[in-house]
């Protein structure tokens, strides 16, 4: 966690990384930010925030190659064509035979669909087996996010304080006092989960109610007006 001298103002995109994704900085008030990187549309502020939905490309995908322990490298045929480090600072974790349970940060790799090398940051730790050992990846929770849809395809991430333009670095607010979006009567101190009825909006949490299966992301510190924004203590799961 960083706490000064950070490269990127909070209130200011970059069409440059200037740091690395998921630094997170806390200020002197409470708040906390994930730097994070913005998908194919525009940001608004106030509106919750998705992390890029799995692509089923890259899951359950046998290791081409045996993998010993000490090992950086792995090739892997995914299910479709791969954009050069999609996966850079993401997860590879192996999900089934040798080496499954075991989680390592992806460096980097080149695009392709067949017999791809992909780098770990992290050394192999339990050998891998070829065409028996399978792996999955996923991009980094803060990279390529979205404005929350009303039917979520992954996991809420923060809430830019300032509009960002599309592909640009930002830094996403993951906890603290947080202006968001607002879908329906809040209840000061009552919790709030991302909305299912307006895309990155929060409305009431009811935990005795029907279909309340969105995830939780904070309380309530000031109420206003259904379509206005209100003021969150915001709580993203994982920060």
């Amino acid at each position: 966690m960083k706490t000064g001298g950070f490269a990127q103002s909070i209130f200011k995109a970059s069409s440059r990384q200037l740091e690395e994704l998921g630094t997170i900085v806390s200020l002197k008030d409470g708040r906390v930010f994930a730097y994070a990187k913005a998908g194919a549309s525009n940001l608004a502020a106030g509106k919750i925030t998705q992390s890029a939905a799995p692509d089923s490309n890259a899951l359950n995908k046998a290791v081409g190659a045996a993998v010993a322990v000490g090992g950086t490298q792995i090739t892997v045929t995914f299910g479709g064509a791969v954009t050069e480090n999609a996966y850079k600072d993401g997860y590879m974790h192996v999900n089934d035979a040798n080496g499954e349970g075991y989680i390592y940060r992806v460096k980097g790799h080149p695009a392709g669909t067949s017999s791809v090398p992909v780098d770990l940051y992290d050394p192999i730790r339990y050998a891998l087996v070829a065409s028996t050992s399978e792996v999955t990846f996923t991009k980094h929770p803060q990279d390529s996010v979205i404005v929350y849809p009303t039917t979520g395809t992954s996991v809420p991430v923060g809430v830019p304080l300032i509009a960002v333009t599309a592909s640009y670095y930002f830094w996403n607010q993951v906890k603290g006092p947080a202006v968001v979006l607002t879908d329906g009567t809040l209840v000061i101190g009552q919790h709030v989960r991302v909305s299912d009825g307006v895309a990155g909006a929060v409305e009431p949490l009811d935990r005795d109610g029907v279909d309340e299966n969105e995830a939780g992301v904070g309380t309530v510190l000031q109420v206003n007006a259904t379509t206005e924004y209100s003021l969150i203590m915001l709580a993203i799961p994982g920060y």
